[in-house]
């Protein structure tokens, strides 16, 4: 038995470690020269919150004559660098000044010191929305990020819109996950990369987090559009369901064939809904 333990050991050792380059982030200089060399300016900067000693890092993709600002949220784990495909895009700066973020713990934000109430993350960007006085805002979130862009309408009357794109809300359908029982186990906890202790922090208490939430939804009557695959096999289709019965002015999109994935893999399904929403919004303001 003690042989066994010890083989075991001795993979997660080997299979681990090798894997600590893994923490998913970009440098500012590397974040600098990817969109240098695309010709499309792009600034990084900090948000300081000395109360709870967090800088949060921001990049901004903006041009002064846009009156929408799209705001991106990551999942976990990941990083502002996530959202690429759209700061890019030529067509979306035409339309929005746009914004990503690396949540609490993720990224440069704190990496590593995670904070795993939802309600706090959603207090944090509120703030910084009121420092950088971003007006006519859309709120992007991917996974974890659904459900902190959906409570962030509730926290900020400037959120207009808001796009959920494969969003983990529903409590009842949040999924356990055995690797990141690695997390938390104190034997294998250290050799897990940075960023996936924090997302495995994350997800112990996302289930009751989320019921912590439940009551608001009511709240919000903007615009919020539900994007999932329907062979999602991390978070299920399912929560479209629960999006139907909590928010009272959402619409449901579907991507055929397609999984978790989508927000980074296939922003050729999302933007045009992006797009749609920034024209609605553009007109209505």
């Amino acid at each position: 038995m003690r042989t066994i333990s010890f083989i075991i050991f001795v993979i997660l050792v080997s299979g681990l470690t090798s894997c600590t380059v893994l923490q998913w982030r970009a440098s500012d200089q590397e974040i600098k020269t990817h969109f240098k060399e695309r010709g499309i300016a792009s600034q990084i900067s900090y948000f300081n919150i000395d109360s709870l000693d967090l800088k949060l890092r921001v990049q901004a993709v903006k041009q002064s004559k846009n009156a929408i600002n799209l705001l991106f949220f990551h999942g976990s784990p990941s990083s502002l660098s996530a959202w690429n495909g759209y700061l890019e895009d030529t067509l979306l700066l035409k339309k929005a000044n746009m914004y990503a973020v690396d949540r609490p713990g993720y990224g440069y934000s704190n990496f590593g010191n995670e904070i795993t109430s939802i309600k706090m993350q959603a207090r944090i960007i509120s703030q910084l929305i009121q420092h950088l006085n971003l007006k006519n805002c859309i709120a992007v979130g991917a996974s974890y990020g659904g459900p902190l862009v959906a409570r962030l309408a509730v926290e900020n009357s400037n959120i207009k819109g808001v796009v959920m794109i494969s969003p983990a809300i529903d409590p009842k359908q949040e999924k356990k996950i055995w690797a990141s029982r690695l997390t938390q186990w104190w034997l294998t906890r250290w050799l897990v990369p940075t960023a996936y202790r924090v997302a495995g922090d994350e997800k112990t208490v996302h289930a009751e987090e989320l019921e912590l939430l439940e009551d608001d939804w009511k709240k919000i009557t903007i615009p919020v559009l539900h994007i999932h695959g329907n062979k999602d096999d991390l978070v299920p289709y399912g929560n479209t369901n629960y999006s139907k019965s909590k928010f009272s002015n959402v619409r449901i999109i579907t991507t055929n064939n397609t999984g978790h994935e989508i927000s980074w893999a296939k922003p050729e399904l999302i933007k045009p809904h992006l797009i749609t929403l920034i024209n609605a919004i553009s007109e209505n303001k």
